[in-house]
């Protein structure tokens, strides 16, 4: 087969594979203990999980987005 018959180029795959990491870094922030009803986590709110890990899981789907767009240069 030839490698002009495809789509993606290894930069591609390689974007693809860093924007999944970090949209898996994001929702791995967002997580956290669970609450029940005795014991109520405060940290529920905390920065990290309602401003930094959106952000990181944005910046992720991003780069993906851009990782599918992309046109492999030729040669």
């Amino acid at each position: 087969m030839d490698k002009k018959n495809f789509a993606f180029d290894k930069v591609n795959f390689l974007l693809l594979a860093i924007g999944m990491i970090v949209v898996i870094i994001g929702f791995v922030l967002m997580s956290g203990s669970g609450s029940t009803q005795e014991a109520y986590d405060p940290n529920i709110f905390s920065p990290m999980r309602i401003k930094v890990a959106p952000v990181v899981c944005l910046l992720g789907f991003l780069s993906i987005v851009y990782a599918i767009i992309r046109k492999p240069k030729d040669k």
